[in-house]
């Protein structure tokens, strides 16, 4: 298979190419032609290399102003996400770094090997007044490479030094090696996970999210989170209309079973470039469903396949959101969770110690 441009498919990810940059102006169309023979280098497109650079930047923490978003603080370790997801909503970051946001944000990945340290400066500083910070919010903090890295792991020490209060989401069973950190942190009601899962079909997971852990794994990952004492949020998320919306009930009473207390969802969301990534996916994988996907999305976007306004872009407006929003909560009573965790606690936050081991006196 090729693109229009008779590039080859990738095999194992999300994008099938690299949409153009909106930031840059010349755009590079890619013509391979005299290649057709060279059997070697045609191998190398369908098999692209994933490579990784040190991200230099000099802040660790974002702050985030959206009503929308229940958290203010997020610490991102990477930028750019192997995982692949077609859908991702953070795909079009990588255009600020002169990338793509397709098959570059899943090959070229950015990592934060000083967080840690950066996090722990974060956090001694004389004006900081405790409250949650969210790991990742933006890119999977267990992605693959973190199994190498152990990012995320040194910044759960760190927060577990200053008692931080922190939360956690992601789609991939890693976390199960910090339960050591998450165990001890939420012991003293200063943690909560998130899990995402938004169906229990393997082959649909498989392309949809290439890299990810299977739902059985993320289940396995529920339950052995919640025996350690973590509370455990399941985020069905991202919710397709026309693909996965049929799946949340089956999802739901998995999570409950395997030990999840609460539970909630997100609406599929296609962002600037993300549209024309998921729907080339959408063509490639689903052909038989994208007409249905796509009627579906614009019955509850207003006649759009997006929204970006505050307030609806998470769920959507119309007749056919209400009855995804009402069978959800219907479906989440049944299944015994909540709509979200107890908050966690701020009062116990002491300020860590510096690079030479020194503590603040105030």
């Amino acid at each position: 298979m090729t693109t229009g441009s008779d590039q080859p498919i990738p095999t194992g990810r999300g994008a099938a190419g690299n949409p153009a940059n909106r930031f840059l102006p010349v755009i590079r169309e890619s013509d391979y032609e005299q290649l057709e023979f060279d059997e070697e280098f045609l191998e190398g497109l369908r098999r692209p290399r994933t490579e990784y650079f040190r991200d230099s930047a000099k802040s660790i923490i974002s702050e985030n102003d959206s009503p929308d978003i229940p958290f203010r603080y997020s610490l991102n370790p990477y930028r750019g996400c192997l995982h692949g997801c077609s859908y991702c909503y953070a795909r079009p970051t990588h255009e600020y770094l002169g990338l793509s946001a397709g098959l570059d944000f899943e090959t070229k990945i950015f990592y934060r090997d000083d967080a840690p340290r950066l996090f722990r400066h974060w956090l001694a500083r004389p004006a900081y007044a405790c409250e949650a910070i969210m790991l990742s919010g933006v890119t999977d903090c267990y992605q693959p490479v973190e199994r190498e890295l152990r990012i995320t792991r040194s910044c759960l020490e760190v927060a577990l030094e200053a008692r931080q209060p922190v939360s956690l989401i992601t789609k991939n069973a890693l976390i199960v090696r910090d339960l050591d950190l998450l165990s001890e942190l939420a012991g003293q009601g200063l943690c909560r996970v998130a899990i995402s899962l938004s169906t229990m079909d393997q082959e649909l997971t498989k392309v949809l999210e290439p890299a990810c852990s299977a739902p059985a794994a993320r289940l396995e990952a529920v339950r052995k989170l919640s025996t350690a004492g973590i509370p455990v949020h399941l985020m069905a998320a991202p919710l397709i209309p026309g693909l996965t919306d049929s799946d949340f009930p089956e999802v739901l009473q998995r999570a409950a079973a395997a030990g999840a207390k609460s539970a909630g969802y997100i609406m599929v969301r296609l962002p600037l470039t993300v549209e024309p990534v998921f729907l080339e996916w959408l063509q490639r994988h689903r052909p038989d469903e994208e007409q249905k996907v796509r009627s579906r999305l614009q019955s509850i976007r207003g006649g759009r396949l997006s929204q970006s306004e505050f307030h609806v872009r998470m769920r959507g407006t119309g007749i056919f959101s209400e009855q995804i929003s009402a069978l959800f909560r219907v479906n989440r009573v049944r299944s015994g969770l909540s709509e979200q965790l107890p908050a966690l606690r701020t009062d116990l936050f002491r300020p860590p110690a510096d690079a030479a081991g020194q503590r603040t006196l105030f």
